[in-house]
Formats: structure tokens, sequence, C-alpha cells
């Protein structure tokens, strides 16, 4: 049986990647931030997970509004880093678990969750930063992915209630998948930002925090903050934290922390980063 035995959530700002691909990891800027993730990658090392279904929204790389998917997951082989303008990242594709995620696919649908099916896509910094976080710069990733890509980009977003319901399902689809895998799921975007507007720049530390203190134990209550107290508290970008939420759902009613890293700032944002187990163990 497969199983999910942890829960990551991390920003994915994009400078992070440049700062990583261009060799300025060891800046006084970007110290902070890569230090939150030193304990991570040596975790996930001994850890060895087999698969990752890694929550991102797309930045218009795969989508645009031609097709806007409210919940889509990659069901293909292998997935490319996109080209966002400047090229792609100079990053391993990104390969993918067929198997399991037609698996989950079918039953999320039976579940009732309407998932639009993604055969073919390439995946960009939301996706890829998160992995050379945990990873570092391999020459191929070592783990599988299932990506999953959520509309917050483009209203209405799915409501925080939703993802995590939506997690939850996950959850059973994944325990009912018959081959024994150590799976992860992992909740990307955020924390407080915003990048237009006479609020450009915004950065509520104390709500993230707030927000990171509630992924941990048994409580509920941030499936049910509205969309307005996202907007109205973290900015027009910080909407990004209800994918968060799919991967707190995902690990049953309980969790425990086993690391956590907030700094600011990164380029013009907040960077969040939690490592959470289910307290279950199932």
């Amino acid at each position: 049986m497969a199983r999910i035995t942890a829960g990551v959530g991390t920003s994915h700002v994009p400078a992070i990647g440049a700062a990583i691909d261009l060799k300025k990891t060891g800046e006084e800027y970007w110290k902070p931030v890569f230090a939150g993730y030193e304990w991570s990658k040596s975790w996930i090392g001994t850890e060895k997970p087999d698969v990752v279904v890694l929550v991102y929204n797309d930045h218009a790389s795969a989508f645009d509004m031609k097709i806007i998917p409210t919940f889509a997951i990659g069901c293909g082989e292998r997935f490319a880093p996109a080209d966002e303008g400047w090229g792609p990242r100079p990053v391993p594709d990104v390969i993918g678990h067929p198997d399991l995620a037609w698996h989950i696919a079918q039953s999320l649908i039976l579940d009732e969750f309407d998932m639009t099916i993604i055969n073919e896509m390439t995946v960009d910094h939301g996706l890829t930063v998160p992995l050379s976080l945990m990873f570092g710069e391999p020459d191929a990733w070592p783990v599988k992915v299932v990506p999953l890509a959520v509309n917050v980009v483009t209203y209405p977003p799915p409501t925080g209630n939703r993802c995590w319901a939506l997690g939850e399902a996950i959850r059973r689809a994944v325990k009912s998948f018959p081959e024994d895998l150590n799976v992860q799921v992992w909740g990307t975007g955020g924390m407080s930002h915003q990048l237009q507007g006479p609020r450009a720049g915004l950065i509520n530390a104390e709500w993230d925090n707030m927000f990171l203190d509630g992924l941990i134990g048994e409580s509920d209550a941030l499936r049910h903050i509205p969309h307005i107290e996202y907007l109205r508290e973290t900015g027009s970008e910080g909407i990004e934290m209800v994918m968060w939420l799919i991967m707190r759902g995902a690990l049953g009613p309980a969790t425990r922390c086993l690391h956590r890293h907030y700094h600011v700032p990164a380029s013009n944002t907040a960077v969040g980063h939690i490592v959470l187990e289910p307290i279950t163990g199932d």
C-alpha cells in the first residue's frame, strides 16, 4: 500500500531559482534564505521519497487565458522545464509517475473532484524551484513527481476549504494504490506578497507566521479563511497559500512540525518553509 509520510510547504520565488542558477547562493543577501533549507536537504536525503505530489501554480507557461483549469494533474512520463521568457532553467526534466498519477486522477474524479488530466506540459519555476531548494543541483531529480497545478492566478481561485478537502481526497487515493510507495505531498507558493499596484512589496510577517502555526496540530481553522482575508492581509499573490492547504489536508487529522523556516525578504516577498509529518504515521 502506498502511504503519505510527510508534507512540505515552501515558497517558490522565481528569484530563488535565478540565485541558484547564477551561483549566488553564497552572497550575503541570499545566505539566510538558503540556510533554512539545509536541514530539509539532509532530512529528505534520509527519507528518500519515491514520489512527490507537488502542488504548484502555473505562471502562464503551460496555461494561459485560453484554458484555465482549477485543478490539473500531470499524468505524463516526463515534464520539461518551461521557457518563461529567458530560456528554460538549467535543471533536469521532471520524471512523472503515470501509474500513480492516473490512479489519483481516477480516484479524485470518482470522489467528485473535477480534475483536468494533462499528459503533455512544461513546468515552470512554481514546480522546479521547490525541487532545487530540497534537492540542490543534481544531474537528475532523485524522485518522481506528480504535478498538480492549481489556478490561483485568475479569479476565482478555489476556496481554502475545497483545497483542504482535495488534500483529504488525495490521501484516500494514495492509500488505495496497491504499490508500496513512500509518497510526500508538497504545497508551494506564497507567502505574503503583492507584485503590482499601490501595495506592491507588501509583506505581513505576523499573518504568515499565524498561517504556519495553523498547519501544525489538529486544528483545521485555516480551511475556513475566506479569499478576502488573503487579499487584505497578504496581498494579491498571497492567495497562493491555499495550495499549502492541499498538502495539509493530505496529512490527515493531526501533524507535528519537524522543521520551520521564515525569512524576509527574498526579492519582494517573504520566504516560508515547513516540514510536517502525520501523527498517525499511516
